[in-house]
């Protein structure tokens, strides 16, 4: 694969290390493609959201016009969970009693604070965004948290998949047992100790079992299609950002493996903040030095792979007039695959 025809997905996920200049590229790359007359969703998904800052104009959780063809959205994570675990909530209760009400508000606020779900919150969002806004947008590009965060997504299905399983398996013994119990004579409500799941057995309530069904095959077929997109390499491309140095280095090679077995298309490369070749004194010509093995560590690594070369700029990255300067380098780069200076 490579970076050429980049515009022409649907999707461009721009990943990497923290600190290695994502945001800066999803921004270029933003802008570069509206320019192209595609309409351009640039989605943060990084709680950091420095994309507003990168554009100096406040974003926040809701779509704002960033220029012409190009709107910008920065999902908050928090907010995200909150709307997540009230979903789930209601879910919840449309399985239980009534008396389970307050035991499902306690355990899912404590759900809440707990590891995973602010993630799980946010994949299910991005999953939303990529089946909703390409209808309403040419493309979607994700300026994603670090990378390994956005390849669990690919996982999802699966889990979905053994948790409704699960929850229906559990709601359909629950019936039985009830059945069960009528057999041997106690006529049982929803109120007794095994009504916890489950409608009264005089009155199976199928309606209620439809829409638990629903609700779950819902959310896994949802899922299902974001792998689905993700895994098209006519539709969607991956971008890794890195620096020339060893952390780097070493976590691209890691996305790569990941990326690789969940058969994820890679589009290339963007080797981000190398020394301008005009950069003088004994400091910058060691740091020169160490950056060119690294140089050709990736370039020997990732040999198979297009790789774009960005150089240092010699001032901070914010305003549209600095990111279209490093948009036109690396398209020019994509068209022509040759390196810079």
């Amino acid at each position: 694969h490579t970076v050429d025809h980049l515009f022409d997905r649907r999707i461009i996920f721009v990943g990497g290390k923290g600190g290695v200049g994502k945001t800066t590229t999803a921004g270029a790359l933003g802008l570069m493609a509206a320019d192209t007359g595609r309409t351009t969703l640039l989605v943060s998904t990084d709680p950091a959201h420095s994309l507003g800052d990168v554009f100096d104009i406040r974003i926040g959780n809701q779509e704002t016009p960033l220029g012409t063809n190009l709107t910008g959205l920065e999902i908050d994570p928090e907010a995200e969970a909150d709307r997540h675990v009230e979903t789930v909530k209601m879910s919840m209760k449309s399985l239980v009693a009534p008396k389970m009400y307050g035991e499902i508000d306690r355990q899912l606020d404590l759900a809440r604070h707990s590891p995973g779900t602010m993630e799980a919150a946010l994949l299910e969002r991005m999953a939303d965004l990529m089946a909703d806004a390409r209808s309403r947008f040419d493309l979607l590009i994700f300026d994603t948290a670090p990378s390994g965060h956005t390849i669990r997504l690919l996982a999802l299905p699966e889990l979905m998949a053994a948790w409704s399983d699960g929850m229906l398996g559990y709601r359909d013994r629950s019936r039985k047992l009830g059945e069960l119990i009528h057999l041997f004579g106690k006529q049982h409500s929803r109120e007794d100790e095994f009504g916890m799941i489950g409608g009264s057995i005089e009155k199976p309530d199928t309606s209620r079992d439809v829409q638990i069904r629903d609700i779950l095959l819902t959310r896994r077929r949802k899922f299902h299609r974001a792998r689905e997109l993700l895994t098209d390499e006519t539709l969607t491309a991956f971008v890794l950002v890195l620096t020339a140095e060893k952390l780097p280095i070493l976590e691209s090679k890691k996305a790569l493996d990941l990326l690789a077995r969940f058969d994820v298309p890679v589009a290339g490369l963007i080797v981000n903040r190398l020394l301008p070749p005009d950069a003088e004194g004994d400091f910058l010509r060691e740091r020169r030095l160490q950056e060119d093995e690294y140089k050709d560590e990736i370039d020997r690594t990732f040999e198979g792979l297009q790789r774009v070369y960005v150089h240092l700029l010699p001032h901070d990255v914010h305003g549209v007039e600095t990111l279209l300067e490093i948009g036109k380098t690396i398209v020019r780069q994509l068209s022509d695959n040759s390196e810079p200076g």
